[in-house]
This record gives structure tokens, C-alpha cells and sequence, in this order.
């Protein structure tokens, strides 16, 4: 099952994409895709829906995040092989986790705003996992039990505010629209083998990222657990997993993003998000 948002940012209604690529609008049903939505009994609720029935939605309607009511979004640093190599560093023992303002979601589609200042724009394309129950110190073994489904997620960076300026990288990583998430949640059940999806993205047509959740260092499972030892999840909290290589901040010279250029990330089976970077105020 696909589930979406669409409409104007502050806005949204819930709505998912049938087998045929037709949204159906689920506001008869559900205020949002958001809190106990997201649990295995709204999940299944809504499964149990026949989309047929349900009112056919508009083509060119902008997609929103596609999680509501988002609280936390924690994310996981370089917790790829690969991409530690890139930048010579070693494999973390433990987790590497940071967090990005929920502000910085933004819709699949969206422009992609240059903050002032900005010279070192980055992009990464990720797995993001959607919490669906409540965890506190979940085992790894029932901790998957606890997802409600997966995303694409680029995970937007300001490398010279996330790394010259002191302090931690929130800087860096929590500008409005740093955090395009979507197209759809695909719910978890959808995603046979999450331990083998290809992530890539593209920069004005050019492949710059090629990938596969296989090389990640820590998996969905323990990453749930782990963060659920420091902190409580909770339905609709995401978790950005990781970058594989070819980020620009791993290339001599780095192609940073500049306005103009058209960004294309897309996790296999969960969906392509299309940005352009514009210049701020434009």
C-alpha cells in the first residue's frame, strides 16, 4: 500500500495510489497519514478499503511530505562501507545519530531554496524508516514490528554551516526544505527485502549516487532498537538510514548544488522525488 499527501503545504489530504497510479482520496476515512494512523490497526484499516470506491483525486496536485504530524526526525550518519570510504573514515562502532529540525520536511517536488550564505549545498539520498508503534528499549527482534513503512528521503546539507561553523550538524541539515520526503510511504509489508534496495540520485541527468541498503553498516532492525535505548519513538517519527557514496562533499572538486540544477533521488520501489535548487527569496 502507497500512501500520500497532497495539497498545498499546511494543507494536505490524506490520500493513497492505487495499482493503476490513481490517487484516492482517504479524507472520508482519515484526517491524516499521520499518529494512530500509522499503527498496525490503521494500517490495516485502510487495507482493507476498496480503493475503487474511494474518490479519484486529480492529476498535477502537489505531493506533500508524506508523513503528517511528523515529531522527531533522527537521523544516522555514515552508515554506509562505501561511503565511509569515499571520505577515509573509519566504520563507527556504534550508530552515528544526529537530528534535522521537522521544518526541513518538504514534499517530494519541491524547490530546493538556497539559505543565505549558502556555498557548500550537498544532497544524500536516503532510506527513511516511518515509526508506526510506540518503541522504548526494543529488542532487535520485534523492533521491525514496529515500522509502519519506508520513504525516500534526501537528507540536504549545508556542509559549511554542519561542519566550520562549531557546534552540532542540526546546522547544517535543518533549513526549510532540507528534508524532501516521499513521494509515498510505502507501508512495510509492500517492501519484500529492505536489506536490498538501490538508491540513486541524479544531477541534472548526471548519476552522481548508486547504492544498495545492502552495504549499510547498521540495519533497519538494529536501528530502531538502538535509538530506542536513548530515546522513545513514537508513530510517525522518521529515520533517515544513511548515505551511500558519491555525495559532492566526497569529489575533488565538489560539485556543490547551485540554483538551476535539478536534483532526482529515488529509493527502488519507494518512489522518485524530482527538486530544483533556487536561489533564496526567488
Amino acid at each position: 500500500m502507497r500512501l500520500v499527501r497532497v495539497g498545498a503545504a499546511g494543507a494536505e489530504r490524506p490520500a493513497l495510489v492505487d495499482d493503476d497510479g490513481t490517487l484516492r482520496d482517504l479524507s472520508g476515512h482519515v484526517h491524516d497519514i499521520a499518529g494512530p494512523v500509522l499503527s498496525p490497526d490503521g494500517l490495516a484499516a485502510l487495507a482493507a478499503l476498496d480503493p475503487g470506491t474511494l474518490p479519484a483525486l486529480g492529476t498535477g496536485r502537489r505531493l506533500g511530505p508524506c508523513v503528517g504530524g511528523v515529531g522527531k526526525l533522527v537521523c544516522v550518519g555514515l552508515n554506509y562501507t562505501d561511503h565511509a570510504a569515499e571520505l577515509g573514515m573509519p566504520l563507527p562502532e556504534e550508530p552515528i545519530l544526529f537530528g534535522k529540525a521537522v521544518t526541513s520536511l518538504a514534499g517530494p517536488n519541491d524547490d530546493i531554496e538556497m539559505p543565505p550564505g549558502a556555498e557548500a549545498l550537498d544532497y544524500e539520498v536516503e532510506l527513511a524508516i516511518v515509526i508506526g508503534s510506540p518503541a522504548k528499549h526494543v529488542a532487535p527482534e520485534r523492533a521491525m514490528g514496529c515500522i509502519a513503512g519506508y520513504a525516500t528521503f534526501n537528507d540536504l546539507s549545508e556542509r559549511r554551516f554542519q561542519l566550520s561553523r562549531g557546534g552540532q550538524w542540526i546546522k547544517g541539515k535543518s533549513y526549510d526544505g532540507f528534508g524532501p520526503l516521499g513521494p509515498w510511504m510505502v507501508t512495510r509489508d509492500s517492501v519484500p527485502d529492505v536489506g536490498a534496495l538501490r538508491l540513486t540520485l541524479a544531477v541534472d541527468g548526471e548519476r552522481r549516487q548508486d547504492g544498495s541498503t545492502a552495504r549499510m553498516i547498521f540495519g533497519v532492525s538494529e536501528i530502531v532498537s538502538y535509538i530506542s535505548r536513548f530515546m522513545r519513538l513514537e508513530p510517525g517519527d522518521v529515520i533517515p538510514t544513511g548515505t551511500p557514496p558519491g555525495v559532492a562533499m566526497g569529489m575533488k572538486p565538489a560539485p556543490w548544488l547551485k540554483p538551476g540544477d535539478v536534483v532526482e533521488a529515488e529509493v527502488e520501489g519507494l518512489g522518485r522525488q524530482r527538486q530544483q535548487v533556487v536561489a533564496h527569496g526567488a
